[in-house]
C-alpha cells in the first residue's frame, strides 16, 4: 500500500510540475518573416535591446528601446505587460537570447526572439533610418 501511495505521489508531482512549466512562459526564435506576420496580428510589445548609440542606425518601427546592459535594465523591463506577448530583438542575437530568459524568469507569457537580430531584418516598410 505504501508503495502505491508513493507512486500515485510522483506521478502526480511529475504532472503538477510539467503543467507549472508550460504556464511559466515559452520563448519562441522566429525568422524576419515570422516576426512581420506577428506584428501585424498581435497586440506586441517590440522590443530593441540595443544601446541607444546603436538605433542611431536605424531601428524597426514601433519599437521601443531598453538597453540589455544599462543599470536600469531590470527596472525598465518591469514596466513591461506580462500577459502581452513581446518580441525582442539586438544586432546579431546574442543579448535578446539573454534578454528573452530574463523575461521568462520574471514571469512573462509569451516572448518572441528575432532569429540573427537586425541584421536579418529585410521590411523597409517596418525601419526607421535616421538622418546623419
Amino acid at each position: 500500500m505504501k508503495r502505491l501511495l508513493l507512486i500515485f505521489f510522483v506521478v502526480t508531482a511529475s504532472f503538477l510540475t510539467s503543467c507549472k512549466n508550460d504556464l511559466e512562459g515559452e520563448i519562441k526564435l522566429v525568422t524576419p518573416e515570422e516576426m512581420q506576420d506577428l506584428m501585424e496580428l498581435e497586440d506586441v510589445q517590440l522590443v530593441d535591446v540595443r544601446t541607444e548609440q546603436e538605433r542611431v542606425d536605424g531601428f524597426i518601427k514601433n519599437s521601443q528601446n531598453i538597453d540589455f546592459n544599462s543599470p536600469t535594465f531590470e527596472k525598465d523591463i518591469e514596466k513591461l505587460d506580462k500577459t502581452k506577448p513581446v518580441i525582442l530583438y539586438c544586432q546579431s542575437g546574442g543579448r535578446s537570447k539573454k534578454c528573452a530568459e530574463k523575461l521568462k524568469d520574471a514571469g512573462f507569457v509569451m516572448i518572441y526572439d528575432l532569429k540573427g537580430g537586425i541584421t536579418q531584418w529585410r521590411f523597409k516598410d517596418y525601419f526607421i533610418e535616421m538622418p546623419n
